[in-house]
């Protein structure tokens, strides 16, 4: 057995190659993971939990990492951030104004990406095209760039009416979704909403809200040896120690052959990576 690496979590790093490069970082460590597909691995939760903004330890983790007070006191544990829609720093009640300028009043992208089926979402311009890799995507397209995180959720309410703006996990991790042609979707979007589209920007200005006329399609290929046919999540909670053959990583998720882990779900858990 060799320890690879062993710490308070975080999501993995990813970087768009040929297929997408995973790093998994744990403490002072980031253990490379794509080396390690094929191999037998052991992933141990030792019962410690500390938030990844104060470090406090804490019995039970929010928001993916966060501990209670943290959760309830940052911005960016804040409701508008799953429903950009509903942010209110115009109002003059953002928790934190000054997170809220750097990271919500700056251009975002509304975009299309292709995970279990078509999707619209939305994200900070220099999160592209991480986003997508976290989402497991296989295709993605911007199609407005638009001057604020508040506007961007305007536009994705609008699009939610005909198309969706969740991921099947499970399905995405059984397999690569079939390919569409998402300029085909594009097109036909722009124009069922064209109205709406026009309506905000009488509301907020022309130059709040952007086609992306030329925005390029993103492929992206993971690395996954086989796609399981069922798809059991592990719970560390309740199961601290999970081991198996890694044969894929999609998304935020390690496949093994016993089942899959969401490694973004247990940011700030204590856990060692072994190599059996």
């Amino acid at each position: 057995m060799e320890i690879l690496g062993a710490g308070n979590a975080r999501k993995m790093k990813t970087s768009l190659e040929e297929p997408v490069a995973y790093s998994m970082p744990l403490g002072e460590t980031e253990v490379a993971m794509n080396p390690y597909l094929g191999r037998q691995l052991q992933l141990d939760f030792n019962g410690v939990i500390n938030c990844i903004h104060c470090a406090r330890k804490t019995n039970k983790s929010f928001s993916q990492g966060y501990c209670y007070p943290c959760f309830k006191r940052l911005a960016q544990c804040d409701s508008c951030i799953v429903s950009p829609e509903k942010c209110h720093y115009s109002a003059g009640t953002c928790r934190e104004p000054e997170w809220g300028e750097q990271h919500c009043m700056i251009d975002h992208v509304v975009y299309l990406a292709n995970t279990s089926g078509i999707k619209v979402g939305i994200t900070r311009g220099s999160q592209v095209p991480t986003r997508w890799m976290d989402q497991g995507a296989t295709q993605a397209k911007p199609i407005f760039r638009v001057d604020t995180r508040h506007h961007s959720g305007m536009v994705e309410v609008l699009f939610k009416n005909h198309i969706a703006d969740k991921t099947n996990w499970q399905a995405m991790l059984k397999a690569d979704a079939d390919d569409r042609d998402l300029e085909q979707v594009r097109l036909e979007l722009l124009e069922s909403c064209s109205a709406e589209i026009d309506s905000l920007r009488e509301q907020h200005g022309l130059q709040a809200i952007s086609v992306l006329e030329d925005a390029e399609e993103t492929r992206i290929s993971y690395p996954v040896l086989e796609y399981p046919q069922k798809v059991k999540s592990f719970n560390l909670d309740k199961t601290p120690s999970v081991s198996g053959t890694l044969i894929g990583i999609k998304g935020q998720y390690l496949i093994v052959d016993s089942g899959v882990i969401n490694i973004r779900k247990y940011g700030g858990y204590h856990l060692t990576l072994t190599l059996n």
